[in-house]
């Protein structure tokens, strides 16, 4: 598509984003005791956010002009960020981390599929060349250490083997062709006889060699048709249907990557050198007379020279924010007054805190009147960056006339004006110190008044020690004389950093559960789907790990624990986290960490590596396989003894983890029950329990994996009834059924027997399926979880206070 179709992608967006931010000044801030009322607005919002950050997302990864492309990143973070917000609000409202809104769907006339949250793609786009050294790096590192036996080699796609035997079969015919056409070339240039050069042509060897002309060209279409069926018989070429998507989708990979050099090149940074060389000079004349002026005009208001403010009150730029200077003079003279109270305060602070130890119970008081005033939306910290974005969008680019920029090339007097900010801040700084010991001499010189200088150098220094020996006490170094390369490679030779797959979040198939909102309507708690489980990943893990900006200000997930049975796909998720945001991978379960640490020192040593390494080079995932040997009770075996060891110290490797760590820890366990659940909620944040695929999600599961194994998909398949007799199978089970039955000489028999359900029910019958029992043993183990409790006691408030309503209707129908 054009850039113009992706312009009106951006403009739609920000209407609708526009439309929404009155909304939420409307709506949001205003208390609601209605709690379905107050769902169904929040639920309305996710929806939006959703759509407007699809449209976005795919603006931004496809405009070419970079300008554009900063403005709608920065709304781009601003709408992941809250639409986080929004997620953790339902949670707490609903106490459930799986929400239905099929009626808003239907109101809104949208379809599951449309609020699927995407993936930004720059997430590895803008550090795909990083990427890629570390992963060469990584691959060295496995080689010399011989955990890899040979070196990664490009693997040839069928496609391309199939094209380097098309190109040796075409010469080997190109040759034989040509020494047939020399044979003729010879017969011909002994030329015609004299008989012939008197009598002329015949007519019936004309028609002889336009007979042999069509019955060749005839004979060749035929004998082409019947080779290319040949090769798609012996599995050497892709059918037709095959072959055009593939060249359409080769046609997109070479558009996107001759619009990433495109990207690339616009991304031109203008130098600040020339601005500060062209207008250094005369911003600088007018910050030291604006700055003057300023302060002869609070001298002749106040009778004396104000003191100059400090770099933390913001130098200069507390003076000449478009104020009067009777009002400098005043907020300075407050600033004293308040120096003064809060040294006379400092005494009183011991009574000030008995006072309030002795109020404990307040807070319980101020819960009820909360809850008697209804639900209010928290504060929000994306809001201002989307009204700055949006601002930024009416002022520059909404009426902007666009119709003759074709190259779609930067703007350089928006970039003059962006790096004119730049200049001028690191002008003022320079002016701050000069116009200080001019402020200085002018005290002297005129009110005779001597600066505290030396006296506040001193108790500055003093303050700056203590605070740097705190700091050296709490964050402490082991490895100081240790590089991060050098780490990195004792990390890979020990097998703790890992390799991760190359696994795609959309890889998850599941679908959407359509009766969630009508069972949850009607009382009963519905199980999560698998499209549930593919969002709360992508909303958790990926979403956070690939923004920056996102991590900081947005709900801070640090621990994330995955439960279910083998073969629900638990570790494709983290795979996939790791794919999507270009993560590193520690292994740290129990059975890779055993006999490796023996003792406790070793295995701090171990997790502060892992620590440093993972903030250094993040996003990092480290990943703590059957983690419920860490927490299990009774009788333990070596591994589990060794791995019990970390039960103490991953609270405080939690701890270290800041808002600006994009480093996610992730547990998988097959068996929760069997480890003490005190420990366990306190270590992982978010649990998100994945079941086993419900019917759709079967279906759809079967179809896929048929197709992508290389199968067809025929009437004789009844897709429908192997959906209903693998109920209780899992992931796992259906995609070793399908490799097991289309082996290399099934497939080469697709055409004359095509598949049917009878030879994957024989390969299902030998697995063992999720029975009844141990479904219902993960659901009781849910619901003791902090979660889960409150959403027990929530469904029982809901019942009790139907049962009240019930009672008084009774009541007054018999009055």
């Amino acid at each position: 598509m054009a850039q113009a179709t992706y312009n009106k992608m951006w403009r739609d967006a920000q209407k609708d984003l526009d439309i929404q931010l009155q909304r939420e000044k409307e709506e949001c801030l205003q208390p609601e005791k209605d709690r379905v009322e107050v769902f169904n607005m929040l639920a309305t919002s996710y929806i939006k956010y959703t759509q407007i950050l699809r449209k976005l997302e795919t603006a931004h990864d496809q405009l070419i002009h970079q300008q554009k492309r900063t403005l709608i990143r920065q709304v781009l973070d601003g709408v992941i960020g809250r639409i986080l917000e929004i997620k953790r609000e339902m949670v707490d409202l609903e106490h459930s981390e799986f929400h239905y809104f099929l009626n808003i769907l239907e109101d809104l006339k949208l379809l599951p599929e449309d609020i699927e949250v995407p993936i930004p793609r720059y997430f590895i786009k803008e550090r795909l060349e990083i990427l890629q050294q570390r992963e060469k790096m990584l691959d060295e590192i496995l080689v010399n250490a011989g955990l890899q036996t040979q070196k990664p080699v490009k693997v040839m796609t069928f496609e391309e083997a199939i094209k380097v035997i098309q190109v040796a079969e075409r010469a080997r015919q190109g040759r034989c062709r040509v020494a047939f056409m020399k044979k003729i070339f010879l017969q011909q240039k002994r030329g015609p006889t004299k008989l012939q050069d008197q009598m002329g042509p015949d007519p019936n060897d004309a028609a002889i060699c336009i007979q042999k002309v069509w019955r060749g060209y005839s004979q060749r279409k035929k004998t082409q048709k019947m080779r290319e069926q040949e090769m798609i018989f012996l599995g050497m070429s892709s059918p037709p249907r095959l072959q055009a998507r593939s060249i359409t989708e080769k046609c997109a990979k070479q558009i996107n990557v001759l619009q990433g050099k495109v990207q690339e090149r616009h991304e031109e940074i203008f130098n600040k050198d020339k601005l500060r060389e062209t207008e250094g000079i005369y911003i600088q004349e007018t910050l030291e007379n604006q700055i003057g002026q300023c302060f002869i005009e609070c001298r002749h208001i106040v009778g004396r020279f104000p003191d100059y403010p400090t770099k933390e009150t913001g130098g200069s730029m507390a003076i000449l924010s478009e104020k009067t200077p009777e009002q400098v003079a005043a907020e300075l003279a407050a600033k004293e007054e308040v120096e003064l109270q809060e040294k006379a305060k400092q005494g009183k602070k011991g009574k000030e805190e008995e006072k309030e130890k002795t109020k404990g119970k307040k807070p319980q008081k101020n819960v009820k009147k909360e809850e008697e005033e209804g639900w209010k939306m928290a504060p929000s910290n994306f809001l201002s960056i989307m009204e700055e974005g949006n601002r930024q969008y009416k002022d520059i680019w909404q009426n902007r006339d666009e119709r003759w920029d074709f190259l779609q090339d930067h703007d350089p007097e928006l970039i003059k004006d962006e790096k004119r900010e730049e200049v001028e801040e690191e002008i003022r700084v320079q002016v701050d110190e000069l116009m200080k010991e001019k402020v200085e001499n002018l005290k002297l010189a005129v009110d005779g008044e001597k600066s505290d200088k030396q006296k506040k150098g001193k108790k500055s220094q003093k303050k700056k020690t203590t605070m740097r020996t705190k700091i050296s006490e709490i964050e402490e170094d082991l490895t100081p004389d240790r590089t991060i390369d050098s780490l990195y490679r004792e990390l890979v030779e020990e097998g703790l950093l890992i390799k991760a797959k190359t696994v795609n979040l959309s890889d998850y198939i599941g679908e959407y559960n359509y009766l969630g909102t009508s069972l949850r309507q009607g009382g009963v708690e519905p199980v999560a789907s698998l499209a549930d489980v593919r969002q709360l990943i992508a909303l958790y893990g990926i979403l956070p790990l690939g923004s920056q900006v996102v991590h900081e200000k947005g709900p801070l997930v640090k621990s994330l624990l995955l439960a279910g049975p083998t073969g629900v796909g638990k570790k494709m998720l983290v795979h996939a986290i790791c794919t999507e945001t270009g993560a590193n991978l520690f292994n740290l379960s129990a059975s890779n960490i055993a006999r490796k640490h023996p003792e406790a020192s070793d295995l701090q040593m171990m997790l502060h590596m892992v620590l440093k390494v993972a903030k250094q080079l993040q996003p990092s995932v480290v990943w703590i396989g059957e983690t419920e040997q860490i927490f299990s009770k009774g009788e333990k075996d070596e591994e589990e003894m060794s791995a019990k060891r970390l039960e103490k110290i991953l609270p405080m490797f939690l701890k270290a983890l800041k808002a600006q760590d994009r480093v996610l820890l992730v547990g998988t366990t097959k068996q929760p029950f069997s480890a003490d659940l005190k420990p366990f909620c306190r270590v992982y944040q978010k649990i998100i329990l994945i079941p086993k695929p419900n019917y759709a999600s079967r279906y759809v599961l079967w179809k896929h994996i048929i197709l992508q194994n290389g199968g067809e998909i025929t009437n004789s398949l009844n897709l429908s009834c192997l959906t209903k007799v693998s109920d209780g199978f899992t992931q796992g089970h259906i995609v070793q059924a399908v490799q097991a039955v289309l082996t290399e000489l099934r497939l080469l028999q697709m055409s004359r027997r095509p598949l049917r359900a009878s030879e994957f029910i024989a390969t299902l019958a030998k697995q063992d399926p999720v029975y009844r029992e141990e479904e219902d043993s993960f659901q009781a183990w849910y619901a003791k979880t902090p979660l889960g409790r409150a959403r027990i006691k929530a469904l029982a408030n809901s019942e009790k206070a139907e049962k009240g309503k019930t009672k008084g209707n009774k009541g007054k129908k018999e009055n």
